[in-house]
């Protein structure tokens, strides 16, 4: 860790605190104007000037030089090829509606979102589930579970399935040390199926006659186009678990060595341009709107937040942030309301800053600890719309198919609070309460 000759002020948080808010608060209450990308762009900029011109100053350029190349380049590259590989296949179909059969779009969902990011598998479902479903009266209650499941909580296996944990992967945690994570990953999806089960053939039996005759009448088999990208997403899998210096020792020798991953990645999205139809990605109604978005604001973040970080290292050991259920319900809470992915990165900083000496020790920090954040960071980011990046996609694919969802905070009160919270304290009693 490095040693400062100096203490970050205070006031050089600032920005970082602002751009969570920015996301935070724009889409619901300036949302006209935050929909337009340019203008994410622009507030990016507005916030990252002064930290440039303050880390250059104070001698720090090295740092904001490494977060940019080493942290956010990969970042982006890995997103946008799942992004686009993810994005040339299209789901279709309509079959009858039953508990059951929700249940399974459900569960197959928790899978895909640890391999194909929480992101890709939502977005390959969203549109089959909203159509199997069309028929039936009562639906927002799948399209909540559909969030908690799919768009966040299945995402835990590997650093593919969402943002916080790929950046955990790029600190120094192997690909395979995710898959330690198997029993809360198993435990919390299992307890959301079965909730899930049960309010659903709850609606079920509610429905209207004629919406459950409609249903059985309707029948499209499920239908999926652009199957050879499943080739390019194993690609990419591949490329994260093998390309790096567990397998590959030479790459130790230079990280600039670490970009053959990236470049991988990166053609494996090329070849999905390439050989994926246009009337497939129509269908999906892919644009490249959506990850110009994440491209704008994490480049505001990751400039941002690098003050941030260089202070919870320095000042680590006197935030009283030690114990592992503490680095679950922190990271839980902030990635409840800002953006897991940086509150993951945040937290990580701090628990290095406490210096720890354990034999057990995996990206830096004692592993019970990384299990703790990284826990944290996924499940909490569905407390909330804005806790997690697919769950306003999401939101927004039901709304246009005319699915009344609950606002922002009827969202908290009536499935967060009440659902997940639950859940999550139980999964903290079980397997975090070291």
């Amino acid at each position: 860790m490095e040693k400062l000759d100096f203490q970050i002020p205070l006031i050089s948080l600032l920005p970082f605190i602002l751009m969570l808010l920015s996301i935070a608060v724009f889409p619901l209450f300036w949302n006209h104007f935050w929909e337009k990308n340019k203008n994410k762009l622009m507030v990016a900029v507005i916030l990252s000037v002064p930290i440039i011109i303050f880390l250059f100053a104070s001698g720090l350029s090295h740092r904001l030089f490494e977060t940019i190349i080493f942290d956010y380049v990969p970042f982006i590259i890995l997103l946008g090829a799942l992004f686009t590989i993810t994005g040339g296949i299209f789901l279709d179909g309509d079959i009858e509606a039953t508990p059951r059969v929700n249940t399974f779009f459900l569960a197959i969902g928790a899978v895909l979102a640890s391999f194909m990011g929480t992101t890709g598998a939502a977005m390959l479902l969203i549109r089959a589930v909203i159509h199997t479903n069309k028929e039936r009266k009562f639906k927002v209650h799948t399209i909540l579970f559909f969030i908690a499941i799919v768009a966040n909580c299945g995402g835990l296996l590997t650093p593919l399935g969402d943002p916080p944990l790929f950046m955990m992967y790029l600190r120094g945690a192997h690909f395979t040390w995710f898959l330690k994570l198997l029993p809360e990953w198993f435990a919390t999806n299992f307890l959301l199926l079965i909730s899930y089960y049960l309010v659903d053939s709850y609606y079920h039996r509610k429905e209207p006659k004629e919406a459950i005759a409609a249903d059985k009448r309707v029948n499209r088999p499920i239908k999926i186009s652009g199957k050879l990208n499943f080739i390019w997403l194993l690609g990419v899998v591949l490329a994260v678990a093998f390309l790096n210096e567990q397998y590959f020792s030479f790459i130790s020798a230079n990280h600039y060595y670490k970009f053959i991953r990236e470049a991988v990645i990166f053609s494996m999205a090329i070849l999905s341009l390439l050989l994926t139809t246009k009337l497939v990605r129509t269908s999906n109604n892919f644009t490249w709107e959506p990850i110009k978005e994440v491209g704008y604001l994490f480049f505001g973040i990751f400039v941002t937040m690098v003050p941030c970080l260089l202070y919870l290292e320095s000042n680590a050991k006197s935030l009283g942030i030690t114990q592992q259920h503490q680095f679950y319900y922190y990271t839980g809470l902030l990635s409840s309301f800002l953006d897991n992915t940086p509150t993951a990165v945040t937290f990580h900083s701090l628990a290095l800053g406490l210096g720890a000496q354990a034999s057990n020790l995996v990206a830096g920090i004692p592993e019970e600890i990384l299990k703790a954040i990284s826990v944290g960071a996924v499940f909490f980011g569905s407390m909330t719309y804005i806790g997690n990046g697919p769950n306003f996609m999401v939101k927004a694919v039901a709304e246009e198919n005319n699915i009344k969802m609950p606002d922002f905070f009827a969202y908290i009160f009536k499935f967060s609070l009440i659902i997940l919270l639950p859940i999550f304290i139980i999964i903290q009693l079980l397997f975090l309460n070291f």
